[in-house]
């Protein structure tokens, strides 16, 4: 019985091999992680020399809302194409985008650059995270998966400091600049070291579902964004993007449920692993973004910190993030054992929360470090481990669909966590300082209480400072302990999930024809075996769970992944 030469794996990598890959990879990470942030310190700057402070929400929406629909747009692809020459699209379109923003004259030109960078970035993440599944066994996977969390965390640290430095340094279009040598170099890694399973033949594009799907997420970013700020919640328009949300999201269903290719295929949500996850990541999503988003603002209203120093007072968090983010990655690769990580990390999150609720401006800015720092533990043995438990729930062709719609409903839950809780912040503050301040108290000035920065509340006398002070610190804490809920269902979700075998090997799909004799999985160094059979050494046929109406078989090749990790990645 001779193996059909469809879709054989490249040569797999070495151990150096596999290092510099890897590398590449997380350079194409770095890119979207970093232009998630990096704008944040810098953005003041910009609109005003652009004279678009009105449109500054946009340049920030744009990205997110862009990147989001393209994550499993990118990821179905993926499946379908294979992922290396979507990853080299990807960084190139997030390369001429942000040579757009960095040659940008006008807020619209500008805007229209982070659109088409959001375009591009949506691919970094998601075909990054499905390519080092490609290469490496899931069992290996999760010292990997671990490395990637810490690309987040260096990144949202890196991120608010570089464009900060841009700014007060060099100009604030370095920050646009920066991206094209960073993107070279991925490209570069992507080229020479990213060897993938070969794909042929034309993929059937769901056209449909892809413009439900934009349509659906644009709706569903809109009113999470405008909602309580620019329009109140029972404004028309705000009910209007709720009922597109829902009317579009319907129909995405039931196109989905009839397309040959769907972008989202509706029997993912058939696997329970899947669904707890997915859940959990969404749960995650709101709690982290929509707490921590507005944390820099507390520091700087309560505390009496400037911006710089805001940034860096994050750093604890960042600092467990990924610490705890590689060691539970090498946890997982050196036992197998992963359910009890996410388990234990969604409670701690949970209980980092309900410390932050209790903060208050008497308490020295330690407490804060301390418990964000605890933060990032319980984010750091939760985020990536998630990603994993989903891969290795499907069979490889699937893995980039699986991976691409978890993240795209962890940024869904990203999106809401920051519109609703910064709409209900927004929303306590203003009647806290309408409550506490004397009516003519800040009459004079810019704007009265809407002109509020840390440097006037610093040049206040103590009796208007002190009830300022109160009313930031009332307005938001609170909001911490609603979240504690969040953490605490998403931990009792995952304690259903089953704990799966991880992956020691590598699958490739191959021909349909190759099964005619029988179904028989073949390997290179092994007698053939049925599905389901015992093997001579008592073992059991690894891949008879991920057959797929007889359409595929597991490849072991005797210079795969595996071997080659285990002589120098263990």
């Amino acid at each position: 019985m001779t193996r059909s030469p469809a879709h054989r794996a490249e040569p797999a990598p070495g151990a150096q091999h596999l290092a510099l890959l890897f590398v590449g990879l997380m350079l194409s990470m770095l890119l979207a992680a970093l232009n998630q942030t990096v704008l944040s310190t810098g953005l003041p700057t910009i609109v005003g020399e652009l004279n678009g402070v009105n449109e500054m929400l946009w340049v920030i929406t744009a990205y997110i809302l862009a990147s989001t629909i393209m994550m499993p747009v990118y990821g179905k692809l993926g499946d379908l194409m294979g992922r290396k020459p979507l990853l080299l699209g990807a960084i190139l379109v997030f390369m001429a985008g942000s040579v757009v923003g960095a040659l940008a004259g006008t807020i619209e030109v500008l805007i229209a650059a982070r659109a088409i960078q959001g375009l591009g970035g949506g691919g970094l993440i998601i075909l990054s995270q499905a390519a080092i599944a490609d290469v490496v066994p899931a069992r290996e996977r999760g010292k990997y998966m671990g490395v990637m969390g810490g690309v987040f965390a260096v990144a949202s640290v890196a991120g608010p400091l570089l464009g900060g430095w841009f700014t007060e340094g060099p100009g604030w279009r370095w920050v646009f600049w920066i991206n094209i040598p960073l993107g070279l170099l991925a490209l570069a890694g992507a080229v020479l070291f990213l060897k993938l399973p070969r794909h042929r033949g034309r993929p059937r594009l769901d056209v449909g579902g892809m413009v439900l799907l934009a349509v659906a997420t644009t709706c569903l970013v809109l009113f999470a964004t405008w909602g309580g700020g620019r329009y109140a919640w029972s404004d028309p328009v705000i009910l209007g993007l709720i009922a597109g949300t829902l009317v579009t999201a319907a129909a995405f269903v039931l196109v989905e449920r009839r397309t040959a290719e769907p972008i989202i295929p509706m029997h993912l949500f058939r696997e329970r692993n899947f669904v707890l996850t997915t859940v959990a990541g969404l749960l995650t999503g709101v709690a982290m973004f929509g707490a921590l988003g507005y944390l820099p603002t507390y520091l700087q209203m309560v505390f009496g910190v400037d911006a710089t120093a805001s940034g860096l007072l994050m750093v604890p968090m960042m600092g467990t993030l990924l610490v705890t983010s590689v060691l539970a990655g090498r946890a997982v690769s050196r036992t197998g054992r992963y359910k009890w990580l996410p388990v234990v990390g969604s409670v701690v999150v949970a209980v980092a929360m309900g410390l932050l609720s209790t903060l208050t401006p008497e308490q020295g800015v330690w407490h804060v470090c301390l418990y964000i720092a605890l933060l990032g533990l319980g984010l750091g043995l939760s985020m990536q481990v998630l990603v994993l438990i989903v891969q290795n729930t499907f069979p490889l062709r699937q893995v980039g669909t699986a991976t691409a719609a978890n993240n795209f409903f962890r940024q869904i839950g990203a999106t809401l966590g920051a519109g609703v809780v910064g709409s209900v912040f927004a929303g306590r503050l203003a009647g806290l300082l309408a409550e506490r301040l004397p009516a003519a108290a800040l009459e004079g000035g810019a704007g009265g209480a809407d002109s509020l920065t840390p440097a006037v509340v610093a040049a206040l006398p103590q009796a208007l400072r002190d009830p300022i002070v109160s009313s930031y610190n009332d307005a938001l804490t609170p909001i911490y302990l609603w979240v504690v809920p969040l953490g605490l269902l998403a931990a009792a979700l995952l304690c259903f999930v089953t704990e799966k075998p991880l992956a020691t090997t590598i699958e490739q799909d191959v021909e349909p024809e190759s099964l005619a004799e029988g179904g028989l999985v073949v390997t290179a160094d092994e007698p053939a075996v049925r599905p389901g059979e015992e093997r001579a050494d008592g073992g059991r046929d690894p891949g008879r769970a991920r057959e797929d109406a007889g359409s595929s078989a597991v490849l072991e090749t005797a210079s795969g992944p595996a071997s080659g990790l285990a002589s120098g990645s263990r």
